[in-house]
């Protein structure tokens, strides 16, 4: 089978700047043989060329339609003529905001029509909106198959959205353990004095946003610290990312009075070398799907303080390799944020427990793999060519 006969999927999201999905994305491609599939990315609004960079594969084209705000109906033209020109054998939208380009796909003949759902949107954490839940059995019909990165998300679509679970795939994430390493001795990664010898570092990496939460992971840092000598002394966080809640994360920072013991790192490339400057690692989100960010840090050797929210259930065992807390309450996550800090012993059982899970269970070959396995059926089941394993 020659290059341009291999099939070629059509990766459709709303954008395609930093973040876990589109970081999910770029393992994909990456780690998926050429061989077997070729790959284009479509984000309805843009493109962030940097970010596109982290593609290693020098034959995937990136396309900006950068289509304003609205209801995606008043679009499909565009994507139909589109999605003529490029034919692609595939299709694979994310999340809700690109779900509804499932309907000029159809249109435009594309043989398979595949959604992920990685994660409830912003402003439905929670998965309850019954508007939500409507748009999506609307748009069911035109989806061939559903890929869920968790329980939780594949019990919504199968309960809640009422599509039947043999159009359901679960796939979790998988992370590139050869990436993320754990570090012989915790780096320097902050500015110089931030966390001298004898600190223990806490860290975050997240967009800030309100569904990640970062104000209620200052406010229990903040709440500990008030009442915990020892770790006002020594205890630190860092917190990478930026995004529109950053103002209100500084006001939280201010208002807690840790404005020395608080590193707002900023958005970063070089996450890797970040968590290996991090002794703890703490996911305050209000919703998750499968976080890649949880998984990295895992792979990292961190310990996990995580809401028990989405799929963090999924991959952190309680005791073993970290701790979950309710999502929202401070005074929990304080409270394991101090447990942790005081019991080094715990710390570096699950450093060694973290690491051996996610080689055990999550790794990205085994990822891509399930992926293409999906692929792979769909097309058949539309009687088209596959490529041959190789």
């Amino acid at each position: 089978m020659s290059a341009s006969d291999t099939p070629l999927v059509a990766h459709i999201v709303y954008s395609f700047r930093i973040g876990g999905l589109e970081n999910g994305v770029v393992n994909l491609i990456n780690t998926m043989p050429a061989s077997r599939y070729r790959h284009v990315v479509i984000a309805l609004t843009d493109c962030d060329p940097e970010f596109c960079a982290r593609v290693q594969r020098r034959d995937v084209d990136f396309i900006s339609l950068k289509l304003p705000p609205g209801h995606g109906i008043r679009h499909y033209l565009t994507l139909y003529r589109l999605l003529r020109r490029l034919r692609p054998d595939i299709v694979h939208t994310r999340n809700l905001a690109a779900l509804e380009m499932a309907v000029p796909a159809w249109a435009a003949r594309v043989p398979v029509r595949v959604h992920g759902e990685h994660g409830w949107d912003s402003s439905d954490p929670g998965g309850r909106s019954r508007k939500y839940q409507l748009l999506r059995r609307l748009y069911a019909p035109f989806v061939t198959h559903y890929i869920a990165l968790s329980v939780q998300l594949s019990s919504y679509l199968t309960g809640a959205v009422g599509v039947p679970p043999a159009r359901v795939t679960r796939i979790c994430n998988g992370v590139d353990a050869a990436r993320f390493v754990p570090a012989e001795r915790r780096r320097e990664i902050a500015p110089a004095e931030f966390a001298p010898a004898g600190c223990v570092v806490f860290g975050t990496v997240g967009r800030l946003q309100t569904v990640k939460d970062q104000v209620t992971l200052v406010r229990a840092f903040g709440r500990w610290l008030a009442d915990d000598a020892a770790a006002r002394r020594s205890a630190r966080l860092v917190i990478v990312g930026d995004g529109p809640q950053r103002a209100e994360v500084e006001a939280a920072i201010a208002a807690a009075d840790v404005s020395g013991r608080v590193w707002l790192a900023g958005a970063r490339d070089d996450v890797p070398q970040l968590l290996q400057g991090m002794d703890v690692f703490v996911l305050p989100s209000k919703a998750e799907g499968i976080s890649n960010t949880l998984l990295e840090a895992m792979a990292s050797g961190l310990p996990v303080i995580a809401t028990d929210v989405g799929g963090n259930g999924e991959l952190v065992v309680q005791d073993e390799t970290g701790c979950l807390v309710p999502p929202e309450d401070p005074a929990a996550m304080a409270a394991a944020m101090q447990a942790v800090f005081h019991d080094p012993e715990r710390r570096r059982a699950q450093h060694q427990a973290a690491r051996r899970r996610v080689e055990a269970e999550f790794s990205l070959d085994a990822m891509v793999d399930r992926y293409m396995t999906v692929y792979d059926r769909m097309l058949v089941r539309a009687g088209q060519t596959v490529a041959a394993a190789g």
